[in-house]
């Protein structure tokens, strides 16, 4: 296998992964900055107060994106597949 065409299989994989995992961190940012900014206003120090409001953002956000994930991973699980053909070579 050629050291160029690994490096690039390998930044194509890390950059997929990015691409996939970034709406869940961006609604997990937004959430506890939301949880942070009601607890110092009202002074509470409940930890559920950020851990329940994350987990139901993040439950609903996977059920939004379910499609579009699945789309994704097909298509770039079949992209690998087919460039693995030309591994050997």
């Amino acid at each position: 296998m050629n050291p160029d065409l690994a490096i690039d299989l390998f930044k194509s994989t890390v950059v997929f992964a990015l691409y996939i995992v970034a709406p869940f961190l961006g609604l997990t940012l937004v959430v506890g900055l939301m949880a942070s900014l009601l607890q110092s206003v009202t002074s509470m120090q409940e930890q559920t107060l950020t851990f329940v409001p994350k987990l139901l953002a993040l439950a609903g956000l996977s059920l939004v994106l379910t499609p579009w994930l699945l789309r994704s991973l097909s298509e770039f699980t079949i992209t690998l597949i087919t460039r693995m053909g030309t591994l050997g070579h």
